[in-house]
């Protein structure tokens, strides 16, 4: 028996062997390396493999630190809100409202056909849209709506949050989706029996059981946006900045232990977020 049991024991091991190794190659040691590097010291000229503190320390006593944080995490809460709700109104009405399972895909796929483009044109075409003399401008101007172009559609927060929704709202669609459509129908109808309105269904049943996909896509959100930097680079006009930002200007000044020390603590505010995400639902029953 025990030689069974350890005969199924190297079986697996065996098995899990190559996965492992690849997770060690690709995310373990990079990570590991990027640690590393951030407790190093760096001169205009070299990079010294030293072990010191000097990076966090400048990192946590700047208080531009603190402000591209705060921008970076009100960024993604406000893209977050407006996903969710988008996402969760795109999903329930794919799931209940449209019978046909044809005409399910068919508008699912019409979703996704503009992620079938490069994320940079898709960002960079709300440009000339939200331009003084773009369209917007113009058909509100031509509307009688406004007598000068609005200079805040363009290179501002809004551009930037609206380039955001428009990039990952996607992310956010497909697991609450998926998470409805196992949703047993049998359970609305005992609700509708029991005399329950559609709110309350919705809020008693549906949004329960559709959470293990509202916390996949608020991780997916979540994440996209805090580690993202050229969307904010183009649509604020470089006004404005994120923590990716801040990471790409010290590598573009080869300031990599800088950057290192700065992606270090980006990771963990993730880290963080995603840790206050699970303990909420428990997402297994998803995966």
């Amino acid at each position: 028996m025990q030689k069974l049991l350890k005969s199924r024991n190297l079986t697996g091991w065996a098995l899990a062997s190559p996965l492992v190794a690849i997770l060690a190659l690709f995310l373990i040691l990079p990570i590991f390396t990027i640690v590393v590097v951030s407790f190093w010291q760096a001169t205009e000229f070299s990079i010294i493999p030293a072990f010191s503190w000097e990076n966090y320390d400048f990192l946590f006593g700047s208080p531009v630190t603190y402000r591209v944080f705060w921008n970076t995490l009100r960024y993604a809460l406000i893209t977050w809100a407006i996903t969710l709700t988008l996402g969760f109104t795109i999903a329930y009405y794919l799931a209940f409202h449209i019978r046909s399972l044809t005409w399910q895909i068919a508008l699912f796929l019409l979703c996704t056909i503009p992620f079938w483009t490069s994320n940079i044109i898709r960002m960079i075409s709300w440009i000339p849209f939200l331009g003084r003399n773009g369209l917007a401008n113009s058909t509100l101007i031509s509307w009688g709506v406004i007598d000068q172009p609005l200079d805040w559609l363009l290179f501002s927060d809004f551009s930037v949050i609206l380039a955001f929704v428009h990039l990952y709202t996607l992310f956010m669609v497909v697991p609450i989706f998926n998470t409805m459509m196992r949703i047993d129908k049998s359970l609305l109808e005992a609700a509708n029996d029991a005399g329950a309105t559609g709110f309350q269904t919705l809020v008693n049943v549906i949004i329960p059981l559709t959470k293990p996909g509202i916390m996949i896509g608020s991780i997916f959100v979540l994440t996209l946006v805090m580690g993202d930097f050229i969307t904010v680079r183009f649509m604020s006009g470089s006004q404005s900045a994120n923590v990716g930002r801040l990471i790409s200007n010290d590598i573009g000044l080869l300031q990599y232990p800088s950057a290192a020390a700065t992606a270090v603590v980006l990771l963990i505010t993730v880290l963080i977020v995603i840790g206050l995400l699970l303990r909420l639902v428990d997402i297994r029953k998803e995966l």
